[in-house]
């Protein structure tokens, strides 16, 4: 499996000399020699993985408040990581995942085709969540921006660029959908949509319950969506975050109109044949 150092020349350097190439596919650094170990890693019929490309909403956070029936204000106190490491991350790291006890949640950002073998397989459940691509590159630019260690100190024209070219980390975002949307008919696979969380959270909650095999009577099951409202609405107006950061349309408010005829056309060149559809305003 091949690895090379990804270049391109107009974007500034030193975030540009933090990704490589696995591939075909640009991957953060840390993911770096790790690759083949984290397809052979062993898969328990207990888990549950939550995949999604980054920044796509608040999958991890809804999925261990349903899992867990946990309290949404015991979630805003906690490191949501600890509790859900991601699979590719330098902490805990590979070693420490494969001891946890099980049932484990894990999370990765990792397209299907380099997640563990066995998931391949069906053996354990995997939950996807896509975010529309407009509202996605407008959350992970000011996500680069906020980050000292991402050193990204291009404009938003030029980071939406990178976006459309699949020159960001973790590769192609129409890509990666569209390999989970061919698998979204698994018995093992779950595919949700972030504008869905939106629109009918109730529905989406109902979804995750049946599919993680978890019980709740009527009125416990109006108490868990209300709790998710409470959670979505801490973690979309938290005071550190950029206003209005979780909210379906925030693209329009930095998109100009020859950035949206672009984006389009890139949109429709790379996701023509597909049937996945998004919202991109509420």
């Amino acid at each position: 499996m091949a690895e090379s150092e990804a270049e391109t020349p107009s974007t500034p350097g030193e975030f540009e000399s933090k990704y490589f190439e696995y591939n075909g596919v640009r991957l953060p650094p840390f993911c770096r020699g790790k690759m083949e170990e984290i397809a052979n890693f062993p898969v328990r019929g207990s888990d549950v993985w939550i995949v999604t490309y980054p920044k796509s909403g608040l999958l991890q956070e809804v999925v261990y408040l349903v899992s867990q029936g946990a309290d949404p204000d015991e979630i805003g106190l906690m490191n949501i990581d600890e509790q859900l490491p991601v699979l590719e991350y330098p902490q805990p790291g590979l070693d420490i995942i494969k001891e946890l006890t099980s049932p484990r949640l894990i999370k990765s950002h990792l397209p299907y085709r380099f997640l563990p073998s066995d998931l391949h397989n069906g053996d354990s459940k995997v939950i996807y969540m896509a975010r529309n691509p407009k509202d996605l590159v407008v959350s992970y630019y000011q996500f680069h921006r906020s980050l000292r260690t991402m050193s990204y100190r291009g404009t938003f024209q030029e980071f939406c660029r990178r976006f459309m070219n699949d020159k960001l980390g973790y590769g192609s975002w129409f890509e990666h959908v569209q390999e989970f949307w061919e698998h979204h008919t698994d018995s093992n696979v779950l595919f949700l949509k972030y504008e869905d969380m939106h629109k009918d959270l109730a529905t989406m909650v109902e979804q995750l319950v049946r599919f993680l095999g978890v019980s709740y009577d009527k009125a416990q099951l109006e108490s868990m969506v209300e709790h998710c409202h409470q959670l979505i609405d801490q973690c979309c107006n938290a005071e550190a975050l950029p206003v209005g950061r979780g909210r379906v349309g925030l693209w329009k408010d930095i998109f100009t109109v020859s950035m949206n005829e672009k984006f389009d056309l890139v949109y429709k060149q790379k996701m023509g044949k597909c049937d996945l559809t998004f919202d991109f305003y509420l």
